[in-house]
């Protein structure tokens, strides 16, 4: 009788072993069930070598003196089982612009067969990192050919995550994808209404998405490959003179050295009016990050995360925006005589687009992205200093009529700074308002600006489409 038993007691230990390791990390469910997909992340070190003018505040008087840690750029491509992937590139940069981005999906097209579309580029949007954008470059830097050094650099970067692209392509192996979340509360609106307008001041009141999404990439022994988080704040802890990821930089370090052998990526989320309070000192950043880098392990730990089954859709497209009508010639000429010497720079930028054109650009074309995993996730990337209106509204828009498929709701992941980091992309709301993210903050750029009350609903109408398009390239 005991050897009849046998065989039932041991496959009872087996199934408590193997409920034990699934509940501990050890094997999980998904690897005794394949999913199809397989993936693969590296990290590459994009600090300058040498002191460069530094990226935000038009304040900066002088190029960068050291670091604190280094910046990096970081790849995670993922693949389904027809064979098509997505590459995901995050940086610590202060965002993304057509002269770093073009030339790398050129590269990936040509060098690797995988269509531009398929390209997702975020900046973290740290303000303590090089600056990159030629024309800014010379007109802010103080001897020294301050253009040549941001294209140079611009360029060398290029190649280098080119590069990084090649060396993740070359690692793909299988994979699960988990997604969860957690929250981190140091993010508030900073638009605060006053009698005087809009200021830039905590505003405890104001819309925040203080969520904090989570892609887990898990390897088939049940370690952490790499982990994707968002989070949607301005990284303006700081605003010193040193090379640094700010708390973005400082959430991805804490995780790493939690998990070796972990590739830790933060996508900036819908942060153009959010802040992290409070600031100005490194302390400060390293909290911050350090809170982040807890909502992320809390999310990690989520018990029954939703795992990510089914095939990859992509669609990419412009959105044509349109400028409000800009200053006429004469009024140009006065502003040039102001005393605001920011306002002054940026009339004559505008003049000279009259002089070598003829007229002053009234419309843009800018990229929005949108990538599909199965029936699970959404994944929306847009342009600008994207608003957390964008956010919140599409969270909701887009998974309304989702279930009469018959599949449960997806999540929707939606990610500013994104492909093309322009400047400031108003909601209607933002835009009514004023303030500077609504109008002033043009004046940095060579646009005319601000946007009509067309930008949200073109942007939103625009998304809408490409989710429908990538959708149906997931089935």
């Amino acid at each position: 009788m005991k050897n009849q038993n046998r065989p039932f007691v041991f496959v009872v230990c087996l199934l408590t072993w193997i409920s034990c390791a699934i509940e501990n990390g050890l094997l999980s469910a998904e690897t005794v069930k394949q999913t199809g997909w397989r993936a693969a992340a590296v990290s590459v070190v994009i600090t300058p070598e040498t002191a460069m003018w530094m990226s935000g505040y038009a304040a900066r008087d002088k190029p960068s003196e050291g670091k604190v840690h280094d910046l990096y750029a970081k790849v995670l491509i993922i693949e389904d089982a027809r064979g098509q992937k997505v590459v995901i590139v995050t940086t610590d940069l202060i965002g993304i612009t057509p002269e770093l981005r073009d030339p790398i999906a050129a590269s990936l097209e040509s060098e690797f067969k995988i269509p531009s579309a398929a390209l997702l580029m975020n900046a973290s949007h740290t303000h303590c990192g090089p600056e990159l954008r030629e024309e800014k470059a010379s007109r802010r830097g103080l001897g020294g050919d301050r253009g040549a050094e941001a294209r140079e650099y611009t360029q060398a970067l290029g190649r280098k995550i080119v590069a990084a692209i090649g060396q993740t392509l070359s690692k793909l192996e299988p994979a699960t994808l988990k997604y969860s979340y957690g929250r981190a509360g140091f993010a508030m609106n900073r638009r605060l209404p006053t009698p005087q307008g809009v200021i830039n001041s905590p505003h405890p009141e104001g819309p925040v998405d203080q969520r904090v999404p989570v892609l887990s990439v898990v390897r088939p022994d049940g370690s952490l490959m790499a982990a994707i988080f968002g989070y949607a704040c301005h990284n303006t802890t700081l605003s010193f003179y040193q090379f640094c990821g700010d708390y973005a930089g400082f959430a991805q370090e804490y995780l790493e050295a939690d998990h070796p052998g972990m590739v830790a990526l933060f996508m900036m989320g819908c942060g153009g009016d959010q802040n992290p309070y409070p600031r100005r000192s490194l302390d400060l950043a390293k909290q911050h990050g350090r809170a982040l880098a807890n909502a992320v392990e809390v999310a990690l730990e989520v018990k029954q995360p939703r795992v990510i089954q089914g095939k990859l859709g992509i669609a990419m497209d412009d959105v044509e925006l349109e400028f409000a009508t800009p200053p006429s010639r004469e009024e140009l000429l006065k502003i040039k005589e102001s005393g605001n010497k920011y306002e002054n720079s940026h009339a004559t930028r505008l003049l000279e687009q009259l002089e070598e054109r003829g007229g002053i650009q009234t419309r843009y074309a800018f990229p929005l992205q949108v990538i599909q995993f199965g029936n699970d996730l959404t994944l929306v990337a847009i342009c600008g200093e994207t608003v957390v209106d964008y956010s919140l509204r599409l969270q909701k828009e887009l998974k309304s009529g989702f279930g009469a498929s018959g599949a449960s709701e997806p999540v929707i992941w939606v990610a500013g700074y994104s492909n093309h980091v322009f400047g400031y992309l108003p909601s209607l709301r933002v835009l009514k308002e004023g303030g500077y993210e609504g109008a002033t903050a043009m004046i940095y750029s060579s646009y005319p600006g601000p946007f009509t009350d067309s930008v949200e609903n073109r942007v939103v109408s625009k998304i809408h489409e490409l989710t429908e398009l990538a959708r149906k390239g997931a089935n």
